[in-house]
């Protein structure tokens, strides 16, 4: 299609003082194309992540001055075919355009934006924080150690343990310790790697990395003290801390706020990157199952458990573009023979609408508090249609397929692993302790959106409902609902 500024006059260089779409600055980006712009084409496929406008030079776009969109199909994006992403371009995603080059510029989706500002797991150290409410996650990232440490040993193996300095970073890393028991096991693989060869170990620097909104207070409050140089051996501080976790800390620490669907780091920087328990987290709600217009649009649910065929394929396609772009931005910034060690929610049925043990967790129970406060009126449905969970536990071919595509990485590990109940309760067969249980959990990790879309009271009301759902499902709870996570070892390829 031809540039807003077609007609100008000027060769179709646009003039200085039109180089804004109606207010919107357009920042160059250091990205730029030598391919043929395309015809537009219509389709269905969602807007990718803003982080691969950003990030990525490897896809066609085209521009609009208008509120309309106008989907074109590009070469390839994050690696994944053309037949499979589009870049559509609006008045928040902007690209200048000289000759047959694509320069991309502009920020983030409104919608990505919004979420990114205020998506968070539940702050603080209250009843229904995620630091209070995360027990489930540590016991299952134990249930996995043996893989992040052959993760470590491989790494080890290729390393020729002369680097003064490891740098590690996790992703996703919340408000809750688990990130922290995470990172000593890092630390303490790596230290006695390097002492098994005779060598002193490196010094250690850490990064812990989330959205903006995080409660990285609470999360550094955890944090035990620095080693002093003046402190004993690595074995010392930890027997220190009885046997489990170190008293004192061997590693410098620092938060490094940014969604992972983007670039973070320098280039090369990084040693080993972890993320437990996040990349199902979408980096927004698909446009479509929220438009009443769309053939994908989840009306009367907020989640896609349940969903019809095409607002599952909506959900499907947001994961892979975003963990495309992952993939992407984690390979650029990993060293030579680098390591990443991934685990997030998954499924074990072919069906994306059958979301499993997250299913039961916000499909039913939570599902049908919300239709409480729609019937009795409370809440308009409307309001209702307009909330989606943004997450997606992908099936184990899913995820295989995108790191395929990607490229760049070896996949050493790749397996669908039955992590457990969510829920830790003293006395499973104690109906209401069920119930608290199972609303705290889920309150613990999407509170903050559903307050942000029906302030606090209703939300309070909401969860008050589901806990008294939960209560009257209990044993069906304990019984059923049980979680599957992907477990992935990646190593960059050579």
């Amino acid at each position: 299609m031809a540039p807003p500024w077609s007609g100008s006059g000027d060769s179709g260089r646009p003039p200085r003082r039109r180089r804004e779409f109606q207010g919107i600055h357009l920042l160059r980006a250091s990205l730029s194309l030598s391919r043929p712009r395309h015809q537009a084409q219509p389709t269905t496929s969602p807007s990718p992540p803003s982080s691969c406008s950003l990030y990525h030079s490897t896809f066609a776009v085209a521009a609009t001055s208008t509120d309309t969109t106008e989907p074109v199909r590009g070469q390839r994006c994050c690696g994944l075919d053309a037949a499979r992403v589009v870049v559509v371009v609006t008045m928040s995603m902007a690209a200048a355009v000289k000759g047959e080059d694509v320069v991309v510029v502009a920020a983030a989706a409104p919608q990505v934006k919004k979420l990114a500002s205020m998506l968070c797991m539940k702050g603080g150290n209250g009843d229904g924080s995620y630091l209070n409410n995360s027990q489930a996650q540590a016991l299952h990232a134990r249930r996995m150690l043996h893989f992040l440490e052959e993760t470590l040993d491989a790494l080890m193996e290729r390393s020729s343990s002369n680097e003064k300095l490891f740098t590690a970073a996790d992703l996703g890393c919340s408000c809750g310790s688990n990130s922290l028991f995470i990172v000593d096991v890092i630390v303490r693989r790596v230290a006695e790697a390097y002492e098994s060869r005779g060598r002193d170990a490196p010094e250690f620097q850490v990064f812990f990395s989330d959205l903006p909104s995080n409660d990285f207070n609470t999360l550094f409050q955890l944090l035990p003290p620095l080693l002093s140089p003046a402190a004993g051996s690595f074995e010392e501080c930890l027997s220190a801390g009885g046997g489990s976790t170190p008293a004192t800390r061997l590693y410098h620490a620092a938060g490094v706020p940014g969604t992972f669907y983007g670039r973070l780091f320098p280039g090369e920087s990084i040693d080993v990157f972890t993320s437990t328990f996040s990349l199902h987290w979408l980096s927004q709600v698909p446009d479509e199952v929220t438009d009443s217009r769309s053939a994908a649009y989840n009306g009367g649910r907020v989640f896609v458990h349940g969903a019809t065929v095409a607002a599952a394929t909506a959900y499907r396609r947001q994961f892979q573009a975003d963990l495309a772009c992952f993939l992407q931005s984690r390979a650029r910034e990993l060293k030579r023979g680098g390591a990443m060690f991934l685990a997030c929610l998954g499924r074990s049925t072919a069906d994306p609408a059958d979301q499993g043990g997250p299913g039961l967790l916000f499909g039913t129970h939570f599902q049908d508090a919300w239709d409480d406060l729609v019937q009795e009126g409370v809440v308009e449905a409307e309001k209702r249609d307009s909330f989606n969970i943004p997450v997606y536990a992908p099936s184990l071919q899913e995820f295989h397929d995108v790191v395929r595509a990607n490229g760049s990485f070896v996949i050493n590990r790749l397996e669908l692993v039955r992590g457990g109940s969510p829920l830790v309760v003293d006395r499973p067969d104690d109906a209401e302790e069920v119930g608290h249980a199972t609303a705290n959990s889920c309150r613990a990790v999407v509170g903050v959106l559903v307050d942000a879309h029906i302030g606090e009271r209703l939300g309070a009301e909401l969860f008050a409902r589901m806990e008294r759902r939960a209560a009257r499902h209990a044993r069906e709870l304990v019984e059923k609902m049980h979680f599957f996570h992907v477990v992935c070892s990646l190593s960059l390829a050579p």
